[in-house]
């Protein structure tokens, strides 16, 4: 968990309809979700948490470049910044084509993102798994490694639930763990 820099505060609220109202209630409870539109200044993709968090993973791991990437863990789906614009390159980089993207929800122009506040807490239902620091440079190199970890986080799962298969019988169900037996 992590919470925003004022740099990264000041980008993420100018995107509200009006940003000082923005502001004011982060001001008042900087641990507040906010809504605000997707489509000005950035795109969202969500996947469900387990995919999520194994493709923040990778992008962490290999030092690949991220936007922010924020978890709305009732919901158990984790949700990676794009630059707005994005869902074009997104849906075409070419390991999506050859390895088959995994299931995600594609939050562009006409939608709305609930935000974590600023600084969430432990607990919190909204949090930044890498909060905003600064306005993302809106650069395609980010959007081709999120596609390409999506894919290999996907791989990875996959291979992850064959073994627990065969190992124990039965694939783990999302957000369970698997159980080792000697054998």
């Amino acid at each position: 968990m992590q919470m925003m820099t004022r740099r990264g505060l000041a980008w993420i609220s100018s995107t509200a309809e009006i940003p000082e109202h923005c502001r004011e209630i982060w001001r008042d409870d900087p641990r507040r979700p906010y809504a605000l539109p997707a489509g000005r200044q950035f795109d969202v993709v969500t996947v469900d948490q387990r995919l999520g968090i194994e493709t923040f993973d990778q992008l962490r791991r290999y030092g690949l470049p991220a936007g922010p990437v924020m978890a709305d863990w009732a919901a158990r789906r984790v949700g990676f910044f794009l630059p707005a614009g994005s869902r074009e390159r997104f849906e075409r980089m070419p390991v999506a084509e050859r390895a088959g993207m995994p299931s995600y929800r594609y939050i562009g122009p006409g939608s709305v993102v609930v935000v974590p506040g600023p600084m969430p807490f432990g607990g919190d239902r909204f949090t930044w798994l890498l909060a905003p620091f600064r306005q993302p440079y809106p650069t395609p190199v980010r959007t081709a490694a999120l596609t390409a970890m999506l894919a290999a986080a996907s791989m990875t799962l996959e291979r992850v639930d064959q073994w627990g298969m065969e190992h124990t019988g039965t694939a783990p169900e999302d957000g369970e763990e698997m159980e080792c037996r000697p054998g």
